[in-house]
């Protein structure tokens, strides 16, 4: 397991550094080389621990974005995703190569540490959710049960609100505002993802109905 995941963490990383410095046409750009050390020190350093803790999940975490037993609005909309997130790199490796955004340094660091606290929520939903795989499923045979604790007793998806800060902080990182708007665009596609998940999770996992009345938020406290 710690083989496959520094295997997946290296080509993962390596795709998404090639598609940022082929697109900005160069490999002197050391806010990407920080986004891309930090990404893969934190990947290897959390996983292993979580790899550790809770292997059954990490199993999960590590399994094909396409699954059989995932819905399937799911398949089509994770499929979009992944599109997406190489579209973002490439425009934001294209803003570097054009200089169309000018971001002042101190945010560039601002958006390191919103990053960083993005990594954070997720880490903290793994830790506290034994369940959460990428692909959206009901996990009958792991006994899938509702979570309530923890971050979950906030918001029903902190997942997303862990990737949200994520997207937010990498543009900010990289220096690009195009990025940044870009965000936007993100936000859209996991909150239809999030219809997809409860809808599934409504139908599928005994007292989730009673858990999303308890916790009115699905991504933001007393917002949404």
């Amino acid at each position: 397991m710690i083989a496959r995941l520094i295997l997946q963490t290296f080509v993962w990383f390596g795709v998404m550094g090639a598609v940022l410095f082929l697109s900005a046409g160069t490999l002197n750009w050391p806010s990407a080389w920080v986004y891309l050390a930090v990404m893969i020190g934190f990947s290897l350093t959390l996983g292993v621990a979580l790899a550790r803790r809770d292997p059954g999940l990490m199993n999960e975490r590590l399994s094909p974005p396409i699954q059989k037993d995932q819905a399937a609005a799911d398949k089509v909309l994770l499929s979009i995703l992944l599109v997406a997130i190489f579209a973002w790199l490439g425009l934001m490796g294209l803003d570097f190569r054009y200089g169309w955004s000018a971001v002042p340094s101190w945010l560039l660091a601002i958006g390191g540490v919103i990053l960083l606290v993005g990594i954070w929520i997720c880490h903290l939903t793994m830790l506290e959710n034994s369940f959460a795989a990428p692909v959206v499923k009901i996990q009958g045979e792991r006994g899938q049960h509702v979570i309530t604790t923890g971050p979950y007793s906030y918001v029903r998806h902190p997942m997303y609100a862990g990737a949200i800060l994520y997207f937010a902080g990498t543009a900010l990182l990289l220096g690009s505002w195009w990025g940044l708007a870009s965000v936007l665009l993100f936000i859209v596609l996991l909150a239809i993802r999030i219809f997809i998940e409860e809808r599934t999770l409504r139908t599928g996992l005994q007292g989730y109905d009673d858990y999303a009345a308890n916790v009115r938020y699905r991504l933001i406290p007393l917002v949404w």
